[in-house]
């Protein structure tokens, strides 16, 4: 190094010394030049954090050069570079840049036995050194999930555990069903310098979950986008659902032919499947083949629940469906109704009395099921829902009470005006006949003017 002196063959004042031995006051300097003192603020360098395998720079830098001496050692203190030549017999440690402000020396192919303290050393006076540290990082290896059952039930609760082998520093394990991310128990194992966590997830499966992918992640500073999965496989027991196929609008009506459909989904798939009637016997005219069960002509007597049973290893479902006929359809005529006039007679003294007579006949129709509901979603509720279409035959017997109303008005009326007409006659017109004029009909008549007080009206 330049700071070392050559030994040589010398004396002091006083004695002599041995050959080769430096004098004391040479061999404290020398000393002090082996052992780098100072604070380091005109010599710099940065840490440096590699991942296993890849390639880590170390560089020394000068801030004011002076053209000292600059030397890279590793955590053992060997030199690795002096200046620009490499004492150390390592083919990895490669020369990048060499000048009087600068040392800089690649390291490939890292290993995590090369993390650690390396020395950067400039001799000055006084001598300088700082160090940089070199950490491995070490991604997680052999990362997999450990599935309790390959296959499970519906409503099992089921175990997952995923491990992360090896890794520097400790990885942390995310967990993901679909999109949605799940929370498990994470435990850390230490062998040497490399960290072994595993971590764990206990899941309640429905048939939802079944060909659902089950994600672990890995976050990790070594590694981007690490992550293995799973795919749930969950068995469950059939979904049942019936179907009208025919009349595919409008209610069942007597006479009418009826067509149903069951279908099954499950896992594994339904292989037996068979329809009932709940509370009652079959009816012999039904037909029933496989998913499907026909009725040709529609009675009253089919009235009732009709269930389909499915079934797989896991369990048994049914769905039902309420029949409920209704009666045909029939033609109701229009309200007709004929009035006739008649003149009334008038006649003086008598009481006359006339019947209505009636020329029109209305036909109530024998159903209010015979009204058009429109479009039935769901014939199954059919004595559910409520009929609020208006009733014909109503309205033909609210105007046949309205015809038969005015037939009778026109009778009252025509007697009334019977009975105020005819002949009136008054006492003073007593004695009248016999008058030649006027005059003397009035002075003859009965009473004449002196008993005007007592006249009298009379209506016959």
């Amino acid at each position: 190094m330049a700071s070392r002196t050559e030994p040589s063959s010398c004396s002091g004042r006083g004695g002599g010394g041995a050959p080769g031995i430096l004098p004391l006051p040479l061999l404290l300097l020398a000393a002090a030049a082996l052992v780098p003192r100072g604070d380091g603020q005109n010599l710099v360098t940065e840490d440096v954090t590699v991942v296993e395998g890849e390639v880590a720079t170390i560089s020394c830098r000068v801030k004011n050069s002076d053209d000292s001496v600059i030397q890279l050692l590793n955590p053992n203190r060997q030199t690795i570079y002096f200046r620009d030549f490499r004492p150390l017999k390592d083919s990895r440690f490669q020369l990048v840049n060499f000048s009087n402000s600068e040392l800089r020396v690649s390291l490939t192919n890292v290993s995590v036995s090369d993390e650690g303290r390396y020395f950067c050393q400039l001799y000055t006076d006084p001598p300088q050194e700082t160090y940089t540290t070199i950490t491995v990082l070490v991604p997680p290896r052999n990362l997999m999930i450990d599935i309790q059952k390959e296959t499970a039930i519906e409503g099992e609760e089921i175990e997952l555990n995923c491990t992360a082998m090896a890794s520097r520093p400790a990885t942390t394990i995310r967990w993901f069903k679909g999109n949605k991310e799940l929370t498990g128990k994470s435990e850390v194992e230490q062998w040497s310098d490399m960290f072994t966590v595993t971590s764990q997830l206990l899941l309640t499966v429905g048939r939802e979950d079944d060909g659902v992918p089950v994600i672990c992640l890995v976050d990790h500073p070594a590694v981007k986008d690490l992550q293995t999965q799973r795919y749930l496989e969950v068995m469950y027991k059939p979904q049942v659902q019936v179907a009208q196929n025919y009349p595919q609008q409008g209610l069942t009506r007597e006479g009418e032919p009826f067509e149903l459909t069951c279908t099954a989904l499950g896992k594994p798939q339904p292989t037996d499947m068979k329809w009932l009637r709940v509370d009652d016997e079959m009816p012999q005219h039904v037909v029933v083949s496989g998913s499907n069960l026909f009725i040709s002509n529609l009675n009253k007597t089919d009235n009732g629940t009709y269930r389909c049973e499915a079934s797989n290893s896991v369990g048994k479902s049914y769905a039902d469906y309420m029949l409920f006929v209704y009666e045909p359809p029939t033609t109701i005529p229009p309200p007709t109704t004929a009035t006739t006039t008649t003149t009334p007679t008038i006649i003086t003294d008598t009481t006359a009395t006339t019947e209505p007579a009636v020329h029109g006949f209305t036909q109530l129709p024998n159903s209010a099921e015979e009204l058009d509901y429109g479009d039935l979603s769901d014939s199954r509720a059919g004595d559910e829902g409520s009929i609020r279409a208006v009733d014909h035959a109503v309205i033909g017997g609210v105007v046949a009470v309205v015809v038969f109303a005015m037939l009778c008005l026109l009778i009252i009326l025509g007697r009334y005006f019977a009975r105020h007409k005819g002949t009136y006659f008054t006492h003073e017109a007593k004695g009248a006949d016999d008058a030649a004029d006027a005059d003397t009909a009035i002075i003859n008549a009965e009473g004449g003017q002196n008993n005007s007080e007592e006249k009298k009206e009379y209506f016959i």
